[in-house]
């Protein structure tokens, strides 16, 4: 089975057990409504927990799991990994995408391979990606029209149309 990360753990936040996020989903209010189940992967296999609350807190998601009511319960968490499976996944409408199907994929400037998207940042007004490059620099891709042609999730290649000085040597 496939299992998709939605966050890591980034720290306890207080003594009443509630974990400091950093999201990696795109929709985190809909990843940890209360009630939810999530898998916290601990040496190969995947324990769920179920989000008792959810909040937002400058960039962090902040929740606490069922049982779960002390600093004790979840100091031991501290870097792990929370999965779901792919089945809880809405279908998107077209030209809409899951961050796990952009991440990892092939970035082509007409038949020059660029690099690969390793990192996608909110910024507000549209996603940034972080096109990783051998040997060289990263380099930031605005999530618009004018620059992302097409995108093929099964092949895991993209086609953008740089602007000028996008991308440097």
């Amino acid at each position: 089975m496939q299992w998709l990360e939605v966050a890591k753990i980034a720290n306890t936040h207080g003594l009443k057990g509630e974990l400091k996020l950093l999201a990696s989903t795109d929709f985190p209010e809909e990843r940890f409504k209360v009630g939810n189940d999530v898998f916290l992967e601990t040496e190969g296999t995947y324990v769920p927990l179920t989000v008792s609350s959810y909040r937002k807190h400058k960039q962090f998601v902040m929740v606490t799991f069922k049982g779960m009511h002390h600093i004790n319960d979840v100091e031991k968490y501290k870097g792990m990994k929370l999965f779901v499976q792919p089945e809880v996944l809405q279908e998107l409408g077209e030209n809409e995408y899951y961050y796990h199907e952009i991440i990892g994929c092939d970035v082509y400037d007409g038949d020059e391979k660029i690099g690969v998207v390793s990192e996608i940042l909110e910024t507000g007004a549209n996603d940034v990606w972080t096109i990783k490059r051998p040997g060289k620099k990263d380099v930031l891709i605005p999530y618009i029209e004018q620059v992302v042609a097409s995108i093929d999730v099964q092949e895991k290649r993209i086609q953008i149309t740089p602007l000028p000085g996008l991308i440097e040597g």
